[in-house]
């Protein structure tokens, strides 16, 4: 059951590592849980026209609105999967972003590809696909993305919405790929070597791309260069293999904030990591967190832990 708590509750755990922390954050702030049971919440992005932050619910296929006036909305039903493609699951939308137009582009697990929102009629969504086959090829399961201000969708391509994963039948490409779309140029494959690449975001100046990678067993988030378009330069930007050990979650996806900080989920909660991948603290709210994001002003940081969406006050 669905529950629109409006910051009711709250939870006061954040970790404080490094005094820059505090540049964030205030020693008693706490987490507010604003709406809650969901199975699998993922993908907040601030919408300023709608002045609220839109999620998705992977498993349920939908996807809710949540505004301060207004509180929680079912905002798209189905969210990804329409019968576009041949799947293993009935489930939907996972990343989001806006492009820059402010048109909503989705990450469609079902349909296996990523798409746009056609219309804003919650009843009634439309979806034009974009891109959903590499080399004639199925793609897995688009799952997050970022845009440049050339307009191009960056994205990662891991298995989670096939049923087997890597092993499932219907999966036809034997990799698990970072992507660049674009409307003139097409398709490009980036990168093939992360096991589960998954979260995607852009440095602010656009020169370096960061992709988590979701596997127990090499925990990291790793850092690319890009140049003319394509990653080089592949490092490790944080590895997380210690914290793994005795933290609950797996890196998933992650936000730059408009310093330059690093906001990524991953074990513990949220991680605040500096440019130079130095952990500042975790915004901790005691369960798996699978993404986050800010609104327009920064004021808040937007949280989708398991199965809620929680907030916590920014300075």
């Amino acid at each position: 059951m669905i529950m629109n708590t409006k910051g009711q509750q709250t939870v006061d755990s954040v970790e404080f590592l490094d005094p820059k922390m505090e540049v964030f954050f205030d020693k008693d702030t706490k987490i507010e849980v604003l709406a809650d049971g969901f199975t699998w919440a993922e993908g907040p992005v601030w919408v300023s026209k709608l002045n609220g932050v839109v999620f998705t619910d992977v498993p349920n296929n939908k996807a809710y609105l949540w505004t301060k006036k207004d509180g929680l909305s079912l905002f798209l039903s189905p969210s990804g999967m329409t019968n576009h493609a041949p799947h293993s699951t009935d489930e939907g939308a996972n990343g989001l972003t806006l492009d820059n137009e402010g048109n909503l582009i989705l990450c469609q697990h079902g349909n296996r590809a990523v798409s746009k929102l056609k219309n804003w009629s919650f009843d009634t969504p439309e979806y034009e696909i974009l891109v959903d086959h590499f080399e004639g090829k199925w793609l897995n399961s688009p799952n997050d993305l970022a845009i440049n201000q050339k307009g191009e969708i960056f994205f990662t391509d891991p298995p989670y919405g096939l049923k087997d994963q890597d092993r499932d039948a219907l999966k036809e490409l034997d990799f698990n790929g970072i992507y660049k779309w674009s409307e003139d140029n097409g398709l490009v494959l980036l990168d093939k070597s992360l096991s589960r690449p998954n979260g995607i975001a852009l440095s602010n100046d656009e020169k370096t791309v960061y992709i988590s990678n979701s596997d127990s067993q090499h925990s990291i988030i790793a850092a690319f260069d890009l140049e003319n378009g394509l990653l080089k330069n592949k490092r490790t930007f944080f590895d997380g293999s210690v914290l793994a050990q005795t933290r609950q979650g797996l890196f998933d996806g992650l936000r730059v904030h408009s310093s330059g900080v690093v906001f990524a989920t991953g074990p513990g909660g949220v991680l605040v990591l500096d440019e130079s991948g130095k952990h500042l603290g975790t915004v901790m709210p005691g369960k798996s967190t699978a993404n986050c994001g800010f609104d327009a002003q920064e004021d808040y940081l937007y949280l989708t832990s398991t199965d809620v969406l929680a907030r916590i006050k920014l300075k």
